[in-house]
């Protein structure tokens, strides 16, 4: 099962000499952790993007990642309501 949880991009970190950004931070709700953004190079300071193992795969709207937390964040919720105390 794979997982990607939205952050958003905090900084770029390093160019790749083109003015195209390959490494940056991401901060997930508090959380940052570098990321390699290779797979979205449009990407600016400010925007969300889905990240799978350290990878930005996808750019994301920030309605579109306040959803998707949302739900994460209703997770262990789900599942203390289902399993009891």
């Amino acid at each position: 099962m794979c997982l990607g949880v939205p952050g958003r991009i905090a900084a770029v970190d390093y160019e790749d000499g083109l003015g195209r950004p390959w490494m940056g931070t991401a901060d997930f709700d508090g959380v940052q952790r570098p990321v390699c953004l290779a797979y979205t190079p449009e990407v600016n300071v400010g925007d969300y993007v889905i990240v799978h193992v350290g990878f930005a795969i996808s750019q994301v709207d920030e309605e579109e990642a306040a959803r998707t937390l949302a739900v994460l964040k209703a997770i262990p919720d789900a599942l203390t309501s289902e399993l009891g105390p």
